[in-house]
């Protein structure tokens, strides 16, 4: 008779186990797509840093005097 309880608790306890393991899965993944997104913001800035030294500012031709 008590291999059944035994049965019955495995069938409702079980599954929270499987769920736990989804958290942690989540939370690698979502720790994972956190880096990734802040690698490409900082790739950006420094890439429009860049630009920004290398190719001359549209405002500095409109302001210098013409011949």
């Amino acid at each position: 008779m008590p291999l059944p309880v035994i049965i019955r608790l495995l069938v409702v306890f079980l599954p929270f186990v499987h769920l736990t393991g989804c958290a942690a899965i989540v939370t690698v993944a979502d720790a994972a797509v956190t880096v990734a997104a802040t690698t490409v913001k900082v790739t950006a800035k420094a890439a429009g840093a860049v630009a920004d030294a290398v190719i001359p500012d549209a405002e500095e031709k409109k302001s210098a005097p013409s011949k």
